[in-house]
């Protein structure tokens, strides 16, 4: 039964060979160029017809290793394998030969299960007069998107149905902007995919106390996101007041994230769901944020920096390190802490 609905509602792969895939990707083929590709799955789990991948690779520590058993009794049709895993694959099977199948299997899977392009601007779409399209023909607006005057799309830009796109923003080549999403004020780099309901570009949170009361600070910054930047469903990105907010090229933002006015964020880096970050506030390049780490207004994380999940961050984290706590310090420094309170609770407890 799950087979079936898998077949029915599951993406639809895309036509092609092992021999297609091993020109397209620089891979060394093994076995039959012509055997037709259907899918791709995890190898304990495959079918014939479908492509698998079986690596010792570990990029990191979260990647597991399988058992050797799992290669030798797979149903897979097409195997992306390393050099010395070759003996051990199934006879009969069509192996395609790469020092890197969990680097490859990435392209692969991109093209197998690629999305068919789409083109026009739908009739129940709103584009007002005074829209700049650099190649209109390239473009594609979903039902009851709307698009402000002055805003320019670059070639290759999908709007999704239900998008808002405000006046004089840019959208780069290639990006696209999924339903639901509202951007304005904003300058968006190529390449960039902005996820469902996420809104880049409003007023942020600024008030100054004036006779007893709140009184709002304008907005005139904007925010300006660099090529191959992602930003999740339900997250936001404030414009700054006075300067822009800022998001460097590659960086990753998950689902439910709060970036706020004038921050900068650096090239390549990942912010896990429910990472708030305060106004002012300045990350570096390649800095990994824990899921819901908060970091206090104005605080500078340096490159290459790590903050452990549900951290509070309250001063600043030099490059490279390593932090996590509530508030965030050096993790030797908070493991010390956990240690000293449990001996207290075992000494208690005797």
């Amino acid at each position: 039964m799950k087979s079936l609905l898998r077949i029915l509602f599951g993406p639809r792969a895309n036509k092609t060979t092992a021999g297609e895939l091993a020109k397209k990707f620089g891979l060394e083929l093994r076995g039959n160029p012509n055997e037709p590709v259907k899918g791709v799955a995890p190898i304990a789990e495959a079918k014939a017809g479908q492509l698998a991948f079986y690596s010792t690779e570990r990029n990191s520590a979260a990647f597991k290793i399988l058992p050797i058993d799992v290669l030798k009794n797979t149903k897979a049709t097409v195997i992306l394998v390393q050099p010395e895993q070759v003996e051990n694959a199934p006879k009969g099977a069509t192996l395609l030969v790469t020092d890197s199948p969990r680097g490859n299997i990435v392209k692969i899977l991109g093209v197998i299960y690629a999305e068919k392009p789409r083109f026009g601007v739908s009739y129940f779409s709103v584009v007002e007069r005074g829209v700049f399209f650099r190649k209109k023909r390239s473009n594609y607006i979903g039902q009851f998107a709307t698009v402000e005057r002055g805003a320019v799309l670059e070639e290759g830009v999908k709007i999704y149905p239900g998008a808002f796109i405000g006046r004089n923003v840019v959208l780069g080549a290639n990006t696209v902007v999924h339903s639901g999403a509202h951007i304005e004020n904003a300058t968006i780099g190529a390449d960039c995919v902005i996820n469902a309901n996420a809104v880049i570009g409003k007023d942020g949170f600024g008030y100054t106390r004036q006779n007893g009361k709140n009184v709002f600070i304008p907005h005139v910054g904007r925010v300006v996101l660099g090529d191959r930047v992602s930003v999740g469903a339900n997250s936001c990105i404030d414009r700054g007041a006075m300067t822009d907010t800022i998001v460097g090229e590659g960086t990753k933002i998950d689902n439910l994230c709060q970036v706020a006015h004038g921050v900068v964020i650096g090239k390549e880096c990942f912010l896990a769901s429910g990472v708030g970050i305060a106004g002012g506030a300045v990350i570096g390049d390649r800095v990994l944020l824990g899921g819901h780490c908060g970091v206090s207004n104005g605080i500078h994380i340096g490159d290459d920096s790590e903050v452990g999940a549900n951290s509070g961050v309250f001063r600043n984290v030099p490059s490279g390190e390593k932090w996590m706590g509530m508030p965030a310090g050096p993790g030797i420094e908070f493991f010390r802490h956990y240690a000293w309170v449990k001996k207290q609770i075992e000494k208690e407890a005797k």
